[in-house]
């Protein structure tokens, strides 16, 4: 091909394809995530992880494979999860019916393993070891070998089980699902539930926690808003509604607010608003806390997490927000330029090639 043609070609490539490293990231923070992330949407991300940095304006540096097919039609199923763990160097992410187990120094996938029951969003214990993975909605959650995706143990009943987190301590993991209105505790070190935390109004949805365990702003079904629940003594607090918007039809996930997330400095709850394509931020140094803020987002918001620095928030619309000025400051993008979004995103940091820390799919506070 003569030089003059080649060059425009070179130039197309680099965008189609992304500049691209070879190898994982080194000495910068970045976030994975995992796609497709909302549904099976193709459209919305493709298929496999996408890795974001944050220091370059949040631009695309790569996308690493995956597997996670469904065997019935060889077709990429939905994303149900994503977490990281540094010490490990380990990268997981679940889908319908399987987890997949991903080395983050070369991107490779070291296991993958279905599930009897299926795979929802799972929680990762400090010291990387174990995994809380709980079914597809069914009555069940696993106790996993997070190295070798062995199960160690069977957790039942909570109806319909969707959502976990474990606290920062690793003493205690929270387990929620949708047909239930309690909060479910377990106690990692015998692996059996321990307490219950509610009832609250309805099933619970996405919730989150605060550093020091002592608090749970939870989404239910029917609420535009959250609840707040008190850890300590199981009581249900607060019913926090959002003021100025009606709750109308959201498109997914069957509840007007199906995202909540703490500021890691947890002086804010950010809450999500579907079907009026909206985050509601409210002032959570207060109990109840008291609505600040909405920001318009480009898609109805599925989910909300935070930069471990607390200085952007992430809806799953793709939209990256500054916290302080609550403004969008940069837009997801896949190599061909569409934009990225994803209800499953984890930030990894990396000193030299090694990962240091990370952060969590789930918008926990920090303050411990």
């Amino acid at each position: 091909m003569k030089p003059r043609l080649l060059a425009p070609l070179i130039a197309l490539l680099t965008f189609v394809v992304g500049p691209f490293s070879s190898a994982a990231p080194a000495d910068g923070r970045y976030l994975y995530a995992a796609v497709p992330g909302i549904r099976n949407y193709l459209e919305r991300g493709g298929h496999g992880v996408l890795v974001f940095d944050l220091d370059r304006g949040h631009a695309l540096v790569r996308r690493i494979p995956a597997r996670g097919l469904n065997p019935a039609d060889g077709k990429p199923l939905n994303v149900k999860g994503v977490v990281a763990h540094a010490g490990t160097a380990r990268l997981y992410v679940s889908t319908l019916q399987f987890v997949t187990c991903f080395d983050l120094l070369t991107d490779k996938i070291l296991w993958e393993k279905a599930y009897v029951g299926g795979c929802d969003r799972m929680a990762l214990s400090p010291d990387g070891r174990v995994m809380y993975l709980p079914s597809l909605e069914k009555e069940h959650w696993h106790v996993v070998d997070a190295l070798t995706g062995e199960v160690i143990k069977r957790l039942e009943p909570i109806p319909r089980a969707h959502n976990t987190v474990f606290g920062l301590d690793g003493r205690q993991v929270y387990m929620a699902g949708i047909g239930s209105p309690l909060l479910h505790v377990a106690d990692p070190a015998t692996h059996t539930i321990v307490r219950k935390v509610g009832p609250f109004s309805s099933g619970i949805r996405p919730f989150t926690v605060n550093g020091r365990q002592t608090l749970a702003f939870v989404n239910v079904n029917g609420l535009l808003g959250f609840e707040v629940g008190d850890l300590a003594t199981g009581k249900m607090l607060h019913r926090v509604e959002v003021a100025g918007f009606k709750q109308g039809v959201p498109k997914r996930h069957g509840c007007p607010s199906h995202g909540v997330g703490l500021t890691p400095d947890e002086k804010e709850v950010w809450v999500c608003d579907a079907a009026n394509q909206r985050m509601h931020v409210f002032d959570a140094t207060v109990m109840p806390p008291k609505q600040v803020a909405s920001i318009e987002v480009r898609d109805d918001p599925g989910w909300i997490t935070f930069s471990l620095d607390g200085k952007y928030a992430y809806p799953s619309t793709g939209e990256v927000i500054d916290v302080a000025t609550r403004k969008i400051v940069a837009t997801l993008k896949t190599e061909t330029g569409s934009i990225a979004e994803s209800e499953k995103m984890v930030e990894i940091h990396f000193a030299g090639v090694k990962p240091v820390r990370t952060g969590d799919q789930f918008g926990v506070g920090r303050v411990r």
